[in-house]
């Protein structure tokens, strides 16, 4: 059964470097003193930081980097760009709505990558 996710749960894009913390804001559903994410909480830089180095050559700047090293993958800082919900998230649990967030959803990047979540990181949640 998935498991919801709130704010520092771990989340890895497979085609970034460096795993980052989930940020939730606590304007919904608080379990303790853990703010539970929604399938909306997919804003770069305010939900999602970045995620080290980008290797995916449809990102223009690795794509740029990369001809400009004559074809040898050459990463770039990695800023998700992510235009659409999570998917699946909870649709049997609602928070404000919104399908609560669990840890089977995924989330995908213009560029190329699969951002999921690999730990789930909740003081004080039970489920």
């Amino acid at each position: 059964m998935p498991t919801p996710v709130g704010a520092g749960a771990i989340l890895k894009c497979s085609m970034g470097t460096t795993p980052v913390p989930l940020s939730v804001l606590p304007t919904s559903g608080v379990v303790g003193s853990t703010p539970l994410a929604t399938i909306l909480d997919n804003v770069p830089f305010l939900n999602i930081p970045p995620f080290g180095m980008c290797q995916c050559p449809a990102n223009p700047q690795v794509a740029a980097a990369t001809a400009a090293a004559a074809g040898v993958l050459t990463p770039m800082p990695c800023v998700p760009v992510t235009t659409a919900p999570w998917f699946v998230g909870s649709p049997k649990v609602l928070i404000e709505g919104v399908p609560m967030l669990d840890d089977a959803s995924r989330l995908m990047c213009t560029w190329g990558g699969t951002i999921e979540v690999v730990a789930v990181a909740q003081e004080g949640l039970v489920t």
